[in-house]
């Protein structure tokens, strides 16, 4: 049977005999088969149209022509390694460098995020001597075994937290202990980075480097306290370590305010390593390293090798470059400011409106909204959150929910998310709620009567 002529309901029992279970799917109660995309929009197998507000990989729109053409283009001429002499990986490695601070000029092509901060782990660790690494809670760095040991929102299920792994609160001022109306809560937090430094330093232990996304994600979609990042990075270097810059969910303009997610801790903060992937390449399997002249020599001084088989191949860079094209054509970077700021703006109309919405917090098109139980306790909703996002998919809008309590519904859309996109998903999120907060009200008095 051909596979585009073949049912939703065989798709799925195939895919259940021959592809594991840990492979997950969206609404794996009723799962959605996705046949094309396109900008910001996907469709089903019967042509309905899905917004797609999560998807960040295909970070300039689904099937961009134009990175479409440019990996079509490449691959009818050359495809190989990285080993022959070629313009587009240095012509690639030319227009990253313009977008980042001027010390970040080494860069290492990749496939994906993972293997870029596991590589990025290796180079801190050469060029420090060091071996132990302090990560933020609920952190999340990459699916290999190195990147395992440095995510609690992985290690906590499996094997528990390494000797050399150390855990530092996330700096969350919603629900963290340094909220909202702490005087200077980048402070407060990184202190508690330079405490859980000094406890490992009393132990015997030596600090590699600090990781961290610019943005946590999978912690719940936080913004950083501005300035904690230039606290952290004065602790870490006393210590010894660098500062990993985890730009993998974030980067390439998505915080509208800035190219990189870092820039917005200040004009002064310059991580030692930044790890890029997803986005980069808009689908294509595309990562990158880039850190300091230092720190590359000393991975240099080695005398091994970095080769990566596909890593910065004609295509990959071709595509790359294409990326940024359309970024730059397409004015982006902008769109993202103006679109995400008319979206957080509804959001919180929706706050004032609902009192399942504890926060609404994000900037350019990161956004998260936080949902509660308890305005005082702040106890995450998550059965409710998994409900909406239930519903909001049967009224053709893909979101999903992430954080500690799963009770966060994650905005990080195609950069090409429109202001309609934002009042109509916007629309369907009030109608949702509305009838969810009937239906609680009608429960009550029926309880009542009874």
């Amino acid at each position: 049977m051909a596979a585009d002529r073949r049912s939703k309901a065989d798709t799925l029992a195939l895919r259940q005999r021959l592809i594991s279970s840990s492979c997950r799917l969206f609404f794996p109660e009723d799962p959605v088969k996705i046949v094309r995309a396109q900008g910001q929009y996907m469709y089903d197998e019967q042509g309905a149209e899905y917004i797609d507000c999560i998807n960040n990989v295909a970070h300039v729109g689904h099937c961009h022509p134009l990175v479409v053409r440019a990996a079509h283009e490449q691959n009818q001429v050359l495809n190989t390694n990285s080993r022959y002499l070629h313009d587009n990986i240095v012509d690639y490695a030319q227009r990253l460098s313009e977008t980042l601070p001027e010390p970040l000029c080494v860069f290492y092509f990749l496939n994906s995020g993972s293997e870029a901060n596991d590589l990025a782990l290796r180079l801190a660790r050469h060029y420090t001597g060091h071996q132990d690494v302090v990560v933020l809670d609920h952190a999340y760095h990459g699916h290999l075994s190195s990147l395992i040991d440095i995510s609690p929102y992985k290690f906590r299920s499996l094997d528990g937290q390494k000797e050399w792994v150390h855990v530092a609160p996330l700096p969350d001022t919603y629900r963290g202990p340094y909220r909202e109306d702490h005087p200077n809560p980048a402070v407060a937090y990184a202190n508690e980075v330079q405490r859980v430094v000094s406890s490992a330093q009393e132990k015997g232990r030596k600090i590699a480097a600090f990781f961290a996304e610019s943005l946590p994600s999978v912690g719940g979609q936080i913004i950083p306290p501005a300035g904690y990042f230039s606290q952290v990075a004065e602790h870490i270097h006393k210590a010894g370590g660098v500062f990993v810059a985890d730009e993998i969910q974030v980067g390439f303009g998505r915080v509208g305010k800035h190219f990189w997610a870092f820039q917005l801790q200040g004009k002064d903060f310059v991580p030692d390593i930044v790890t890029m992937g997803k986005s980069i390449g808009n689908g294509h399997p595309v990562a990158c390293v880039a850190t300091t002249q230092p720190v590359a020599r000393a991975y240099e001084a080695t005398g091994v090798e970095y080769f990566n088989t596909f890593g910065g191949s004609p295509v990959s860079c071709a595509v790359g470059l294409a990326v940024l094209n359309v970024l730059e054509k397409e004015q982006l970077q902008a769109h993202a400011t103006s679109v995400g700021s008319f979206l957080m703006e509804l959001l919180r109309q929706q706050k004032i409106k609902h009192p399942i919405v504890g926060d609404v917090r994000g900037v350019g098109l990161f956004i998260g909204v936080d949902l509660i139980k308890d305005e005082a306790t702040r106890t995450p909703a998550t059965e409710e959150a998994a409900y909406l996002v239930s519903r909001l998919k049967e009224n053709y809008v893909l979101l999903s929910t992430d954080g500690p309590g799963r009770n966060i519904l994650k905005f990080k859309p195609p950069m090409c998310f429109s202001l309609d996109n934002a009042r109509q998903v916007v629309a369907k999120l009030d109608a949702i709620l509305t009838d969810m907060e009937e239906k609680v009200r009608s429960c009550e008095t029926l309880r009542l009567q009874l």
